[in-house]
């Protein structure tokens, strides 16, 4: 389907691969052939005790009910964390609990504060779905979109009911130290909520989370997708951390089986192997600098030096344009992401392309280089 041809029922979110594999899974079969670069699904595979536990138990893992309300990924969580298990709630994946929480705190008349650009799902629901007033703060493409603290600041002190704060951001890959956020919290007004999705915080460094900050405070909640840290995209397993109280009002809105039997397992083993996935990371910083090397090397000079997993990039002006580029790459199987149509502010040639393994990349480039000559 067309972006032209969605309206603001959805929001958009890629997986245009799909449409060379069916999204009746038809061809299946296709998958080792399209690259699906336009989604930021892990590069490399869940760890390898998450397979084992799902291959040898598939049979019984597919016909059993879940815990129902996810006891041991809740306990998982919290061990390995270090935060109480009464700060954490579960969902099936980060956009579950987007529409949970926000859809119970916000009503048509609270004032949100997004960063402009910034991933769509926040501005849909609050805009389209629950219909509040959403104010923008406008990042700098000439500054390579960081976020100046100050100017944040500045802008949170007029008094907001909600302030998203996605870091890394999404699509530009740039992430604010942990540091400077607390003191934004510390000098923000009690009224304001902070909610920052760090569902690529891992690749910013092991010790950039704010969870354990979350858990005792009043306004901050994090919210955590296991989906492109942990390669469990397809399974959607992603929680909550912030204070007991707050949370306790959310896990009251939370159905059972809120996260499915091989989504709990994988969660759960997972979260115990944090040095195959702490490698993982550690190389993802090694391929995206490669990648954005050989982008180069075809002709792209305009790219931003994000930290997460993907790159995002402005087209050459002399060049084709981008729904040409777009055609061209997925007629040879690769598909990239056009972020602008979910943040308008960056312009029509701007381009964001996932970081794959390193054979990927490779044939990535010569798909790029071929469309672009």
């Amino acid at each position: 389907m067309q972006v032209s041809e969605r309206d603001n029922e959805v929001c958009f979110h890629g997986g245009a691969s799909f449409e060379a594999i069916g999204a009746d899974f038809g061809r299946l079969d296709r998958v080792q052939e399209v690259i699906s670069a336009d989604v930021l699904d892990a590069w490399f595979p869940p760890a390898p005790a998450v397979l084992a536990r799902l291959r040898e138990f598939l049979p019984w893992i597919a016909r059993t009910s879940p815990p129902t309300d996810c006891e041991g990924l809740l306990e998982t969580v919290a061990h390995c964390r270090g935060v109480p298990e009464d700060s954490i709630a579960v969902g099936a994946g980060s956009s579950n609990l987007i529409f949970l929480a926000l859809g119970e705190w916000l009503n048509p008349s609270s004032r949100v504060l997004l960063l402009d650009p910034t991933y769509g799902e926040y501005a849909h629901v609050c805009e389209n779905i629950i219909g509040c007033r959403v104010d923008r703060l406008r990042l700098s493409a000439s500054k390579g979109f960081e976020v100046d603290p100050g100017q944040l600041a500045e802008e949170v002190a007029k008094g907001y009911d909600l302030v998203v704060l996605v870091n890394p951001n999404n699509p530009t890959g740039q992430h604010i130290p942990k540091a400077e956020l607390k003191r934004l919290f510390e000098a923000a007004p009690t009224s304001t909520t902070f909610w920052i999705d760090e569902t690529y915080v891992d690749y910013a460094g092991a010790d950039q989370s704010l969870e354990r900050f979350a858990s005792s405070s009043p306004n901050v909640i994090v919210c955590k997708s296991m989906s492109k840290a942990y390669a469990l995209s397809g399974l959607r397993v992603g929680y909550l951390c912030g204070n007991p109280e707050v949370i306790r009002s959310l896990r009251r809105l939370t159905p059972p089986w809120a996260v499915s039997l091989p989504g709990q397992i994988a969660g759960v083993t997972a979260l115990q192997d944090p040095a195959y996935y702490g490698e993982r990371y550690e190389e993802t910083a090694i391929l995206r600098e490669e990648l954005s090397r050989e982008l180069v090397s075809v002709g792209i000079q305009s790219i931003i030096p994000g930290v997460a997993n993907f790159l995002l990039f402005y087209l050459p002006p002399a060049v084709l344009s981008k729904p040409e580029l777009f055609d061209g790459c997925a007629s040879r199987g690769l598909y990239l992401r056009d972020p602008s149509v979910t943040s308008p502010a960056l312009g029509p040639r701007a381009v964001r392309i996932a970081v794959k393994d390193r054979t990927t990349n490779c044939r990535m480039i010569e798909i790029l280089g071929s469309a672009l000559n």
